[in-house]
């Protein structure tokens, strides 16, 4: 297992986030950044500054020896294209290289669109549509369909100079609006394209709507801004100061001055695209640098988004004791053995899959009475290709592994998310997960398969092994009471 270092220079901040790699599988091990005012000194003088030049290279050499402290074995440095509008940039970049030994790359339209898409499709599950990535000094459109980029354009708006764009924040978004509908690019974008908003000012926009619309989940990435929502958040935010804006939970101090500007630009994205809604990704550039040129550099990418979020969920957290793949596999089987049992359609094979991969999620608090803690780990972990309701359903499937720990309390504050149908499953489903972890009690994979017969009032389990089953079934029988309770039926596993 390696270390990997990637060093990010962009408009305001120099940023270092160090990553433990096992082949395409990634952990954040460490996260610094420091805020540098490089797009503000570029844009008044096309310079860089000798104090900024000085602070942002021993900043680096900081970074450097942090990096040899970690072993780091590779790093990876790149800048944002802003960069090359500083007239003394080439003598910048020669000062960072023979001071530090960090190379940077500097990323322009077409690999910063290249490298957000690689995240996009990593962390949102559609698999077709447009997404809106908006920077500080640029806003991109992309369409793009399975894993092809199928064009783009770039205008020359973010969040930071939107305000060039108009006196108030009304006028900005009219003469935005005005702008994006004028490019042939997008008056094919239909109603029913599915958008996906990337980049700080969406991220900062969700963040705020959230709280307005008593959102109960601070889950950032998935979450599904409407216009309605919008209007309320932009109206809100247009009548705030700076310093009541910098107050607001959640929104980083030094982005407080660009949060106006950022949600301007995404209230004339909304417009102009003629959507009512958009769902927010945390995608970014870096995180697009860490899946193209370290995890997958040399590998066909993965088409499975909650699998490949679950594998590297797995590979950091399990020990040799794990046997969530087996539990996993068990579960999926009684879903499909006991359907006439559970009667549930088959959205809910995603919660479950989630669930019984992750059924020992909460081992870390407490080792035999995990299930209790199951929900909140769940819920943030940064699973990727689930929708909040989801994760909401897998999370409280886990608690219902013990029944006497479903709290109907905590299920009402996500009532605007879940559904009555919900509540039947997660107690149904939370059985299932309970037995496929009985019946793989001796962590070997006694049992092939699994046939059910129900007769009357009860459910015969017939167990499909090449070896002595007895311990599976003797913990597996341990379940009846509570398949009892859930199932109105009798269990018998032989």
């Amino acid at each position: 297992m390696e270390k990997t270092a990637l060093v990010e220079l962009n408009e305001s901040n120099l940023k270092m986030t160090i990553y433990r790699v096992n082949g395409n599988k990634s952990e954040v091990c460490l996260t610094l950044s420091q805020n540098f005012p490089v797009g503000k000194e570029i844009e008044s003088d096309e310079l860089l500054s000798p104090k900024t030049r000085k602070d942002i290279i021993d900043m680096l050499k900081i970074y450097r020896k942090v990096i040899e402290d970690y072993s780091v074995s590779s790093i990876h440095a790149f800048m944002s294209n802003v960069i090359v509008r500083a007239r003394n940039y080439h003598g910048f970049l020669d000062e960072i290289y023979n001071n530090t030994g960090v190379n940077f790359a500097i990323v322009g339209d077409e690999e910063c669109v290249k490298y957000v898409f690689s995240s996009v499709v990593g962390s949102i599950d559609i698999a077709k549509g447009v997404f809106v990535y908006v920077d500080q000094y640029k806003t991109y459109i992309v369409k793009y369909n399975r894993r092809a980029v199928l064009g783009f354009i770039t205008l020359p708006f973010g969040a930071f100079n939107a305000g060039e764009y108009g006196k108030n924040p009304n006028e900005i978004v009219e003469n935005l609006t005005k702008q994006i509908m004028a490019e042939e690019f997008v008056k094919d974008i239909d109603e029913e394209t599915k958008i996906v908003g990337v980049g700080r000012a969406f991220v900062s926009t969700g963040k705020i709507a959230k709280k307005i619309q008593r959102y109960p989940l601070d889950i950032d990435n998935n979450y599904l801004l409407t216009s309605d929502i919008l209007s309320k958040t932009f109206d809100f935010v247009n009548g705030l100061e700076l310093d009541k804006i910098r107050k607001i939970k959640g929104i980083d101090f030094d982005d407080a001055d660009k949060v106006v500007g950022g949600m301007a630009v995404v209230k004339a994205l909304f417009n102009a695209l003629k959507s009512n809604e958009m769902v927010v990704s945390t995608a970014s550039v870096r995180h697009g640098v860490l899946t193209n040129d370290v995890l997958y550099a040399s590998q066909e990418k993965v088409s499975d988004i909650l699998s490949c979020s679950l594998d590297n969920y797995y590979e950091f957290s399990k020990d040799e004791f794990s046997i969530n793949y087996d539990v996993y596999e068990t579960a999926l089987l009684l879903f499909k053995q006991l359907k006439v049992m559970h009667k549930l359609p088959r959205f809910y094979v995603k919660p479950l899959k989630i669930a019984s991969f992750m059924y020992d999620c909460g081992k870390y608090i407490d080792r035999e009475n995990y299930s209790r803690y199951s929900l909140d780990k769940i819920l943030y972990s940064d699973i990727k290709g689930a929708t909040h309701r989801e994760l909401l359903i897998a999370g409280f499937i886990d608690v219902c592994q013990n029944l006497d720990e479903f709290s109907l309390n905590e299920w009402i504050k996500y009532k605007d998310i879940l559904t009555d149908e919900d509540l039947d499953a997660v107690r149904k489903l939370g059985i299932i997960v309970k037995l496929a972890v009985a019946l793989n009690a001796s962590r070997k994979h006694v049992i092939n398969d699994i046939l059910c017969d129900i007769l009357g009032d009860s459910i015969i389990m017939k167990t499909v092994t090449e070896t002595d089953a007895s311990f599976e079934i003797l913990e597996g029988m341990k379940v009846a009471q509570d398949y009892r309770k859930v199932y109105k039926k009798s269990l018998q596993i032989i």
